[in-house]
């Protein structure tokens, strides 16, 4: 299911599946072999340091990735579970009468992201990595009378499945690197 409906007149939609697993998967698939060459190699850093390290940036993305995007007929909001601390990810929340307007923007890379511009001028990132991406922009061309007819995602779904799967053929090597260190044949 895309998005959960507490009630009659609200829409919770959480990040993609498929972004989550494979930012995640991605993360594991960088980081785990590191401690393991820390202690084959001698490194300074001690392999305890890089585990809690990794342990660490592992809650951090995984905190980013828990990102839930709530509607109702009165606001649109985006925010974190209480586990995660405000100084973090504090989110936002904008009434759908103080929309002005959606505008585009070029990112770095060349895609393009779209922003919440408020009546007092400020901006706020259109979330594009929700699953039910689609009913969302719906949902925001109903309650603004903004055309939302061109807004696509950031990123197709069949990116993060290309990256997924390369990223399970990193597992691969990971786990022949690893296995090396372990029997000493580095």
């Amino acid at each position: 299911m895309t998005a959960n409906l507490t009630d009659s007149s609200t829409s919770i939609f959480r990040l993609s599946p498929v972004i989550r697993i494979t930012l995640l998967t991605l993360y594991i698939s960088l980081t785990i072999p590191l401690p393991f060459l820390a202690e084959v190699t001698q490194a300074p850093t001690p392999p305890t340091l890089l585990w809690i390290g990794i342990a660490i940036g592992f809650v951090g993305l995984y905190a980013v990735l828990t990102e839930r995007v709530i509607i109702n007929d009165q606001e649109i909001k985006v925010t974190y579970p209480v586990w995660v601390p405000r100084f973090f990810r504090k989110g936002w929340s904008l009434s759908w009468s103080d929309v002005k307007s959606l505008k585009p923007r070029t990112t770095g890379q060349g895609g393009l992201v779209y922003y919440f511009l408020s009546q007092d001028g400020k901006a706020y990132l259109l979330p594009m990595r929700v699953a039910g991406f689609n009913r969302l922009v719906n949902f925001v061309q109903a309650k603004t009378g903004i055309d939302t007819t061109d807004v696509r995602p950031l990123a197709q779904p069949w990116m993060y499945v290309i990256l997924f799967f390369c990223t399970l053929l990193l597992l691969l090597v990971d786990a022949w690197t690893i296995n090396t260190a372990i029997l000493g044949n580095w």
